[in-house]
C-alpha cells in the first residue's frame, strides 16, 4: 500500500480512517489509489481489534471515479468493472464503515461512498452520476444503490441526466444523510465512528450483517445486468469521443 496514496491510522481505540490521497490524480480510480484501497481493507478484515472504519479524500476530493485510460479500455473491450471489485469493499467489510465525503464524488467514486453504511456530504462539493454524460450506461452498481439510498425519483433524475448537484442541492431534497459545511464533514464522521466503536464488535458485525443482508443478495443480479448494458453501450463510437472531450484531448 503506497504511504502517499492511502493512508491507513488508527486514530483512537478500535477506529480505523482511510483517507484516499492521490493528488497527482485527483483521487480516480488510478491503479495506485485501487490496489491502496483493496490492500487497506484487507488490513482492517485482518485486525480483529478495529470496530468502526472512516473513508475520506483529501481537501476538495473525496473519490473521482474513472481515469481517462481506464474508461478508455472498457470502451475497447479491455476488461469490465467488475474485473477490481472496489465498488464492494465498504459492503463486505465486516464492521460498520462511515464515507466522509468532504469532497467531491464522482461517477463511480459516488457510487462507492454510497457503498458505506453511514455517508456525511457537503454542501459546498459536487456529486454525480455521471455515465450517461460519456455516452455508456451506469456501472458499479449504481443501478442499485442510488434508488437503495437516495429513493427511486432522485436516483433516476441523477442517473438518466448526469447532471451534478451540490451537497446543498441534495440536502433540500430531502436525501438522508447528513449534509454539513465541509470543514466539519471529517469531524462528525469521526465521532459517529467513535460512538460505534463503544459497542462490542461481535455485535457490530452481527448487526452490519442483518443490515446489509439485502444488499450483498441483491446485487449481483444487478450487476449482471449493469454489464449487460454496458456490452450494448460501452462501445460506440461516440462514447470514446465524449471520453476524450471531457478529459480536453
Amino acid at each position: 500500500m503506497s504511504a502517499e496514496v492511502i493512508q491507513l491510522q488508527e486514530i483512537d481505540t478500535g477506529v480505523v480512517q482511510v483517507t484516499m490521497q492521490d493528488r497527482a490524480n485527483k483521487n480516480t480510480f488510478s491503479k495506485e489509489l485501487m490496489s491502496g484501497l483493496v490492500d487497506a481493507f484487507a488490513r482492517i478484515r485482518a485486525n480483529s481489534s478495529y470496530r468502526a472504519v472512516v473513508v475520506t479524500g483529501y481537501d476538495s476530493y473525496f473519490c473521482s471515479g474513472g481515469t481517462q485510460d481506464s474508461l478508455l479500455m472498457l470502451h475497447e473491450g479491455q476488461g469490465k468493472f467488475t474485473d477490481a471489485n472496489l465498488y464492494s469493499l465498504p459492503l463486505e467489510c465486516e464492521i460498520p464503515v462511515i464515507a466522509a465525503m468532504q469532497g467531491h464524488g464522482i461517477g463511480g467514486g459516488f457510487v462507492f461512498g454510497l457503498f458505506a453504511d453511514c455517508v456525511v456530504l457537503s454542501r459546498e462539493s459536487i456529486y454525480t452520476t455521471n455515465f450517461m454524460k460519456y455516452g455508456f450506461t451506469p456501472g458499479f452498481g449504481a443501478t442499485y444503490m442510488l434508488p437503495k439510498k437516495l429513493g427511486i425519483g432522485l436516483a433516476e433524475e441523477m442517473l438518466l441526466s448526469a447532471r451534478t448537484y451540490r451537497g446543498a442541492d441534495l440536502e433540500k431534497r430531502g436525501i438522508p444523510f447528513a449534509v454539513l459545511p465541509r470543514a466539519e464533514v471529517l469531524a462528525y464522521a469521526q465521532q459517529l465512528a467513535r460512538d460505534l466503536a463503544e459497542k462490542p464488535r461481535i455485535s457490530l458485525v452481527t448487526l452490519k450483517s442483518h443490515l446489509v443482508d439485502g444488499i450483498r443478495k441483491q446485487l449481483p443480479s444487478f450487476i449482471e445486468q449493469e454489464l449487460a448494458m454496458h456490452a450494448k453501450t460501452f462501445h460506440q463510437p461516440e462514447v470514446k469521443e465524449r471520453i476524450q472531450k471531457a478529459f480536453g484531448n
